[in-house]
């Protein structure tokens, strides 16, 4: 299962990049550049080969670039690729480490120009406008959730104090501090 998630990942890569010939060029400036990645408990080993594309290598050679990816980022690509890039980390040599954070960064998706590839043109841009509706619902539905949850945990169960009861909570520690101080001026003063 692993081995198939990782062929589709890698695949995946190569049509973004086979699709931007500016990523091919500047991928194959570092052709030989072996990657690990590792994304919670799946890790990946790949290399750049001379045409710019990705391919598997070996986990366990030496790699010029370690890249660390949160454990959900799958989710996060689909619903929030900026709040992903700033959680990637990248180790090791810093020109191919830049390389690949700015052909990540500007890679876009042409998910629209697939489907028409397979469908049509007409189907493909509204299989990919539900496409995108399907997902800012879900986005959506996360958020709101979220949110029920929240409200339930510090309102509702008591599990967590409220923004007002921390706020009240810092206030009463402040004075008591305070008070605390004055105490101890006035024993000193004796």
């Amino acid at each position: 299962m692993i081995g198939v998630m990782r062929q589709v990942a890698i695949r995946g890569l190569n049509h973004l990049v086979r699709g931007e010939s500016w990523a091919q060029e500047r991928l194959r400036q570092h052709a030989g550049a072996r990657l690990f990645v590792e994304a919670g408990w799946v890790s990946l080993g790949l290399a750049i080969d001379d045409h710019g594309f990705f391919r598997e290598c070996d986990t366990s050679a030496s790699h010029d670039v370690t890249v660390t990816l949160p454990a959900d980022s799958a989710m996060e690509a689909l619903f929030d690729r900026e709040k992903l890039f700033a959680a990637v980390k990248l180790g090791g040599s810093a020109e191919v480490a830049e390389s690949l954070a700015f052909v990540f960064r500007n890679l876009k998706w042409d998910a629209e120009g697939d489907l028409a590839g397979i469908v049509g043109d007409i189907p493909g841009r509204r299989l990919a406008m539900l496409g995108r509706a399907a997902l800012a619902e879900i986005k959506g539905g996360l958020a709101k959730t979220s949110g029920n949850i929240t409200e339930y945990v510090v309102e509702d169960s008591g599990m967590l104090p409220s923004g007002r009861e921390l706020a009240g909570f810092g206030a009463d520690v402040n004075c008591l501090s305070d008070d605390v101080a004055r105490l101890e001026k006035r024993i000193s003063g004796l």
